[in-house]
């Protein structure tokens, strides 16, 4: 059964590929009702989830027996690493139980908080935006006020995020990672060099459109790309709840008192 995965994963890859060259839809336009603010740029106010499944793997894959399958979120769908840093994305896979950030109730990161499993929300205003994600509760700042990044190498957990506009897409430019979180749960990762360019769009009023850009000379050979599709979340009493993660056994010491 072994000696099929690979050819299963093949097939599916050479099938992708097919219908990304040739099956692939035209590029849908923002209509004209979706939301702007004061400034009249788009506003992306809101709760928005990813249900794209990308944290289960960016690549296209099989079902394990931790995880369901996937048909991969990344253009050409194959990461470009270098021959070492393969060679470390299969040691974290082999050791994904115990050794992916998020069971160490890491931040998830820039940009895995964003296509993760968990929602976040947005508050947007002229001068930034600011994201604050339901796993964990991180707070990312975006500054779209024309300043530019600090001088010098800073180690953050979510990057350092500057943004403008170019018509209604929203880009950012985020450096200064501290390279100790993953892009997902098979052990895609990056170093603190990656320079990533997130492009944030409408699809709809209720549909955005997230691309980023992944140049990270230490690690891959050439920049790649990965898309999902963001929803906006409409229950009416949706919220972001606290997550916040323990690494410890609480529960007996903080029992859940009995129903009366």
């Amino acid at each position: 059964m072994s000696t099929r995965i690979p050819a299963l994963l093949a097939a599916l890859g050479l099938a992708l590929s097919a219908g990304n060259a040739i099956g692939a839809p035209p590029t849908p336009q923002a209509g004209p009702n979706i939301p702007r603010g004061p400034d009249g740029k788009p506003d992306f106010s809101g709760i928005w989830q990813s249900l794209s499944g990308a944290d289960y793997g960016l690549e296209p894959h099989l079902a394990t027996k931790d995880d369901p399958p996937g048909a991969g979120v990344v253009e050409g769908n194959t990461i470009p690493y270098r021959p070492a840093a393969l060679e470390q994305r299969a040691k974290n896979f082999a050791a994904r139980a115990t050794a992916d950030p998020r069971h160490k109730c890491f931040t998830l990161g820039t940009p895995r908080g964003i296509y993760g499993n968990e929602p976040f929300q947005i508050f947007q205003r002229p001068r930034d935006l600011t994201l604050m994600f339901e796993f964990g509760h991180p707070v990312r700042t975006i500054n779209t006020n024309g300043t530019e990044h600090p001088d010098g190498h800073i180690d953050f957990w979510l990057g350092d995020s500057r943004g403008h506009w170019e018509g209604d897409t929203l880009v950012v430019d985020v450096t200064d990672f501290n390279g100790e979180t993953w892009l997902d749960r098979v052990g895609n990762f990056n170093s603190d060099e990656l320079h990533l360019v997130e492009r944030w769009s409408y699809v709809d009023r209720n549909t955005v459109r997230y691309r980023a850009t992944f140049d990270d000379p230490k690690l891959y050979t050439r920049p790649w790309t990965l898309e999902v599709l963001l929803y906006r979340r409409l229950e009416p009493n949706v919220q972001i709840i606290e997550n916040y993660c323990a690494t410890l056994d609480f529960d007996q010491y903080y029992p859940v008192p009995p129903s009366r």
